[in-house]
């Protein structure tokens, strides 16, 4: 099968791209950043999926199935342009799918989809909308974006569409929202709260997303590996200290002080819990991850020490 992976020189994509090889598929890639170190067989493409370039890639290549990774956070681009790369860079994929022929689309979003607010459940279902938007604007473009991509399911029949709802991943590369956020030797929290967080390793990210195309799967799925632990377990498994500070304060002072940046409306977050109920995909596909709790959070700490200055 010819994949064209979207977003391929992020570092999830990239090891993406290396098991559809090794698979033998067709692996081709669009991305502006570079792969330099692309292996042979492995064709990359640097232009933006949003410009005339990226259609002829379909137009060329005639990809069979499309995996759309090229979506960003508010800790990689800010503003205007964030939105403009996950809306219109998603109705352009789409778009080009419909016109070249492509079969198959996964679409990779975010848990933070839910949103984090005091009255939602513990666990989400797929049925349920998004929540707690206008206290973390930056969710919006990304929500907006997953909420396109499910419309091609009755826009698109003749298309197998998947919407793939992640948790936080932590890996050997240090990328990714909650990898950023830890990167620190002091990592903060809300005093009086702590809240449960889903981490996938990006190893079994990369089963759940070859079994999603294998298994041409069609729907909404939450995609979520070992049972949820509470942040302060996260912060101490990985090496780093927990520092509790009331929200006020912790408003005023993040990305100073040896802490993390973070949007003051994601301070929610750090209250309350986004846990996904995930027993949609594991019937779907029969997924199983490797990687235990413990087993991920020693991985990263031995990916990313911290030194005694705290850096």
């Amino acid at each position: 099968m010819r994949v064209l992976i979207l977003g391929i020189a992020g570092g999830i994509a990239r090891k993406l791209a290396l098991r559809l090889h090794a698979a033998g598929h067709e692996v081709v890639g669009i991305d502006v950043r570079p792969w330099h170190d692309a292996p042979e067989g492995i064709e990359v493409h640097r232009v933006d999926v949003r410009k005339r370039a990226a259609e002829d890639v379909f137009r060329r290549r005639r990809p069979e199935a499309v995996v759309h990774m090229a979506t960003v956070t508010a800790f990689t681009v800010r503003g205007g342009e964030r939105g403009r790369i996950n809306l219109d860079g998603t109705k352009a994929v789409f778009d080009h799918c419909a016109t070249h022929g492509v079969k198959q689309v996964v679409f990779v979003g975010r848990h933070t989809f839910y949103g984090a607010a005091a009255d939602s459940p513990l666990y989400h279902s797929e049925d349920e909308p998004p929540r707690a938007l206008e206290s973390i604007p930056e969710l919006a473009d990304l929500v907006a974006a997953d909420l396109y991509a499910a419309t091609a399911l009755w826009r698109l029949p003749q298309m197998t569409t998947a919407v793939l709802r992640l948790v936080y991943t932590l890996g050997t590369p240090g990328t990714g929202t909650l990898a950023t956020f830890l990167r620190g030797r002091r990592v903060p929290m809300v005093l009086g709260y702590d809240p449960l967080f889903h981490v996938l390793q990006e190893e079994d990210v990369v089963t759940a997303l070859h079994l999603a195309l294998e298994k041409q799967l069609r729907g909404i799925f939450n995609v979520a590996g070992p049972p949820p632990i509470p942040l302060s377990v996260i912060i101490k498994g990985t090496g780093r200290t927990p520092v509790p500070l009331p929200a006020p304060v912790l408003s005023l002072i993040l990305g100073r002080a040896g802490l993390p940046r973070l949007s003051v409306g994601a301070v929610d977050h750090l209250r309350h819990p986004i846990v996904l109920d995930n027993r949609r995909f594991l019937d779907a596909t029969g997924f199983q991850y490797s990687y235990d709790e413990g087993r991920i959070l020693r991985a990263y700490a031995d990916a990313l020490p911290v030194d005694r200055t705290g850096r």
